[in-house]
């Protein structure tokens, strides 16, 4: 298996986190960075990135000769312009959901991925959550017959902290021109993704945004989809409101099917403190003995980070398309663009992907 060379483009949480997994990948040479944060590049440094850069646009100029792709973990107003100049450059792309903040981006992404025969998968994670493949396989299988009903639900944080574990908001996030939107395209996005996972392409029968905060930003939503093949219905329900501290996720899925049921719920680790330790004690082991350890895996939710950007290598490696394409980035762009516009309030509290 040949090294593949790779530039880390973001270093907040979410870019810091694929830096650490890219780091505990035999085939995988970290070799540039980039971020605004003097901090973020500090630490980069200290984990041995030698070129680092505090403009992403400094590194693709730069290195994309050295470079096989990037993993891209930028605020989502970047995401198209990065995507574009990574592609130009030449690059296979990782990009974090979502794939851009409007239809119009999305699909001009969607061109310059054909135009340019370089691979791109957006970060569909929700997809690798072990749980998630579960019930993908089971309802495969034909046990849950046809699918009626599924139930989609994530209340978090968003980016809103718990009083014991404070850190600042950068101002894009409130503000629906630079982020798109507020809980609906943050947690939203993944559970549109996966209903299309399991029942295919959808459309929106009803949207409701709420607004308990006052933020220019929806700060929960209930979303309708049906099926565009099938009569199989989904319930989303999404919210920042809920403070939890980590390893709480408030997540689940349920797939109500003709014939039986199945949900997140029955497939999870019954504790996760208790799950968290037996983790981290194998991982010593296999430490002390030589082995490979199981990054993330400890953390049960988050190891799905790893194991996308594991296979998006995989697929650069034995040189197949990812499974996970910017048409699917696209189309999420799009149910999202139905729900908003379903949604749509006075002028002056509207919130909206950033279509005009």
């Amino acid at each position: 298996m040949k090294k593949i060379n790779i530039g880390v483009i973001g270093l907040g949480n979410m870019g810091y986190l694929h830096l650490m997994s890219c780091l505990h990948m035999n085939d995988i040479n970290v070799i540039a960075a980039s971020d605004k944060s003097k901090n973020a590049l500090k630490k980069a440094e200290n984990l041995g990135v030698k070129n680092v850069y505090d403009d992403y646009q400094y590194l693709i100029n730069k290195q994309s000769k050295e470079l096989d792709a990037v993993v891209i973990s930028l605020p989502n107003f970047l995401h198209f312009d990065s995507i574009q100049q990574s592609l130009e450059a030449g690059l296979d792309v990782f990009i974090e959901k979502p794939l851009s903040i409007s239809v119009d981006e999305s699909k001009k992404i969607s061109r310059l991925v054909e135009k340019s025969g370089k691979k791109l998968m957006p970060g569909h994670c929700m997809r690798f959550l072990p749980a998630i493949e579960k019930m993908k396989k089971t309802a495969d299988e034909g046990k849950l017959g046809n699918l009626e009903i599924i139930t989609l639900e994530s209340i978090q944080n968003g980016p809103l902290s718990h009083g014991l574990v404070p850190k600042p908001i950068p101002g894009w996030w409130f503000d629906p021109k630079r982020s798109g939107g507020g809980a609906l395209i943050d947690l939203g996005y993944h559970l549109i993704d996966l209903f299309r996972f399991f029942a295919g392409d959808a459309d929106v029968e009803f949207s409701c945004l709420d607004y308990k905060y006052n933020l220019p930003v929806e700060d929960g939503a209930t979303v309708i989809l049906n099926s565009k093949k099938s009569s199989t219905r989904g319930v989303i329900n999404v919210g920042w409101f809920e403070k939890t501290i980590f390893p709480k996720f408030n997540f689940r899925t349920i797939l109500h099917g003709d014939a039986d049921f199945i949900s997140t719920d029955q497939l999870l680790p019954r504790n996760l403190y208790i799950h968290a330790i037996e983790e981290g004690a194998k991982n010593f082991l296999r430490r002390v003995t030589g082995r490979k350890i199981h990054p993330l895996s400890y953390t049960y939710y988050y190891e799905c980070h790893f194991k996308e950007l594991r296979y998006f290598f995989n697929c650069i490696n034995n040189d197949t398309n990812p499974s996970i394409s910017a048409i699917d980035g696209l189309r999420t762009v799009e149910i999202l663009e139905e729900a908003y516009k379903f949604s749509q309030r006075d002028s002056s509290t509207q919130t909206h992907l950033s279509l005009h």
